[in-house]
């Protein structure tokens, strides 16, 4: 199935554009997901499991379920505010 994954700020940078579409098995997850990123963009992050992760724009846990045409976002930590 085809899921499209859109990447922000600094994972914007390191893949060099916003979306790309990926294939993946009939019943995977974001993990799997995950798994296919990371294989062709293995600098994307150094700890794939603390990715930030929202399907059809609601935040998912890893081990959620997508489906055929889910656009998913990648949205790596954000901090800010002062003391």
């Amino acid at each position: 199935m085809n899921v499209n994954v859109r990447f922000f700020a600094l994972y914007r940078e390191r893949i060099g554009k916003d979306t790309a579409g990926f294939e993946i098995a009939e019943g995977s997850n974001v993990v799997n997901l995950v798994d296919v990123v990371m294989r062709d963009h293995p600098d994307l992050c150094p700890n794939p499991s603390a990715l930030v992760v929202a399907v059809n724009q609601e935040y998912v846990s890893h081990n959620h379920q997508l489906k055929e045409g889910d656009e998913v976002a990648f949205i790596p930590p954000v901090s800010g505010g002062a003391q």
